[in-house]
């Protein structure tokens, strides 16, 4: 059996490419859009992609399964699992083989045995992986985001990203059903997840990117909850808010995501039309340069999204999926703006209309126009003159009730640019999060808005504590 394990740091995400050597196939499991990497993979290990699966009906990227598909040949195979109203609405094309728990699919000598797993969502199938070449009993299990390392799937994603009523304490019990089936499973058997640390489908993810039942069943905290109610409020308690862009995900996915096909970069558009493309007000003109050089200098009207690997994330929380985009880069290297589309794409975000390159900095001056600066204000500097200021806590709702600036309004960053009548006016705005990331992101929302007296501050919450600072605990805002 070969195993290749391929994990995109910026969706903190697993798939997987399982083949046979002596048959020289392979399946695929929960690829992403990023379907190059697939092929040159199942190509380096002499092997044909001919099957193509997915644990459940993903909502944090964009499935490659259909692209994958169209580019090799495979057979899809899809969870048959569920109520009808959370199947695949592409279940009945051409090429698609539907599973129900307990059926199989082979290549060569590797069996993967579907095991319906709700919770996370009603339709999750888990795979226990054979290879009937050395024994017939299972030597791992694929789990997608059933179980993780340290943590299991959370199941209010259907409820918070997909408004289904009741469906974050139905998932609850369903999962605490699947454990306990989990649970009888042997010590030694490998656990394959989809998901590590940084992902939002779990609150505690370990980096660490194996486990075995064995110690999943002693260390992780969800096999020590015996009771199912108690269960429930923990799974539910501190969960993280799903990024925006979830339900697009879960619409997009279930429906069956567009084919990308022959792609191509966008191209670059001259520096002078840039002016007109913001008046014009139809198109969101994302600035990817680091956080330090937009507040330095930036072209009014632009929002800053930097490209690293929570690029996706924000992109998809803050950017309409019914309008062109229009990108200014830095000088990243080759390959740089191939990155950038490619993680837009990754997310469905497929309107990228052109590019600006670093030039544009040079001429906009030039033309007699001014740059936008964005204030560093210390943490020192907000405590002495913290009246003079709103302070917007820009952090999650866990954070926040964890501990807050007194007297600060809270608006989580993916919710700002529907809040912002919410922003109190009448006085300069200090904006802040837990190190200073989100918030810089949220200062260019603010601009963008035409809210001019921003201030980041530097270091964030967490300066703010290091330096002694009262804090505030619970719900207030």
């Amino acid at each position: 059996m070969i195993f290749v394990r391929l994990y995109d740091d910026q969706l903190a995400q697993a798939s997987y490419l399982i083949g046979c050597a002596e048959a020289g196939t392979a399946v695929v499991i929960d690829p992403n859009r990023r379907a190059d990497q697939y092929i040159a993979n199942a190509e380096e290990a002499g092997l044909t992609i001919t099957a193509i699966t997915e644990t459940h009906i993903h909502a944090d990227f964009v499935s490659g399964t259909r692209e994958l598909a169209a580019r090799t040949g495979a057979r899809i195979f899809l969870s048959a699992c569920g109520p009808p109203e959370w199947q695949y609405e592409f279940r009945g094309e051409s090429g698609v083989t539907l599973l129900n728990d307990g059926d199989t699919l082979s290549v060569g000598n590797v069996e993967l045995r579907a095991v319906h797993t709700p919770g996370h969502t009603p339709e999750h199938l888990s795979f226990l992986v054979t290879d009937r070449a050395l024994a017939q009993e299972p030597m791992g299990i694929l789990t997608g985001d059933f179980v993780f390392v340290n943590d299991v799937g959370r199941p209010d994603l259907l409820e918070k990203a997909a408004s289904v009523t009741g469906a974050a304490l139905a998932g609850a019990r369903q999962l605490f059903s699947s454990l306990a089936w989990f649970k009888t499973l042997p010590d030694h058997l490998q656990v394959w997840p989809g998901h590590g640390a940084g992902s939002a489908c779990g609150k505690g993810l370990s980096a660490v990117p194996q486990s075995t039942v064995g110690y999943e069943r002693r260390f992780n905290w969800a096999f020590r909850v015996p009771d199912e109610h108690e269960f429930g409020r923990q799974v539910l308690a501190g969960q993280p808010e799903p990024p925006r862009y979830f339900a697009t995900m879960k619409r997009i996915n279930r429906r069956g995501p567009a084919l990308l096909g022959v792609v191509t970069l966008p191209e670059r558009v001259a520096e002078h039309r840039l002016a007109a493309i913001l008046e014009g007000g139809e198109a969101v003109v994302v600035d990817t340069r680091l956080a330090a050089e937009f507040a330095s200098g930036h072209i009014p009207g632009t929002l800053s999204i930097p490209y690293n690997n929570r690029f996706p994330t924000w992109a998809g929380s803050l950017l309409p999926y019914d309008r062109d985009l229009y990108l200014i880069t830095h000088s990243g290297g080759p390959g740089h703006l191939d990155r950038v589309v490619e993680s837009l794409r990754i997310i469905g975000l497929d309107r990228v209309a052109g590019y600006f390159g670093p030039e544009v900095f040079e001429l906009w001056p030039r033309e007699g126009k001014g740059l936008g600066r964005v204030t560093q204000l210390s943490v020192d500097d907000l405590a002495a003159q913290h009246q003079e200021f709103v302070v917007l806590d820009v952090r999650g709702r866990s954070e926040w009730d964890a501990g807050h600036m007194p007297g600060a309004v809270h608006i989580p960053l993916a919710e700002l640019p529907h809040r912002l009548p919410e922003v109190p006016a009448g006085r300069p705005i200090a904006v802040h999060c837990q190190g200073g990331g989100r918030s810089a992101i949220a200062a260019s929302v603010l601009r963008a808005a035409g809210v001019n007296t921003v201030s980041n501050v530097t270091g964030g919450f967490e300066a703010w504590t290091a330096a002694g600072f009262p804090v505030r605990e619970g719900d207030d805002s």
